[in-house]
């Protein structure tokens, strides 16, 4: 899926963060501008702010992000994806 084209949702976002059992924070790209800007690094925000912030600027998340059933993986690197098809 696109995230441009059809926007990911918070709960959607949400459900991902929970199959990959991760944080939030865990899935911010700390490299993107946008990251900077918001000053992100300096503050202490909840999972669900940052998701909402991830829903609102979509490239601070990382991707890609494969689902397969009750898991999800990050796609980079693509040797992430392997144990989630072998299921």
């Amino acid at each position: 899926m696109n995230y441009y084209i059809e926007p990911v949702g918070e709960e959607k976002l949400r459900e991902l963060i929970a199959k990959m059992g991760i944080s939030a924070r865990e899935l911010l790209r700390t490299r993107e501008p946008v990251y900077k800007e918001l000053g992100l690094d300096a503050l202490e925000l909840s999972d669900d702010e940052l998701v909402h912030l991830m829903v609102e600027h979509p490239d601070l998340m990382q991707r890609p992000i494969v689902e397969r059933g009750d898991r999800a993986v990050l796609g980079r690197p693509v040797e992430n994806i392997k144990p989630l098809l072998d299921q």
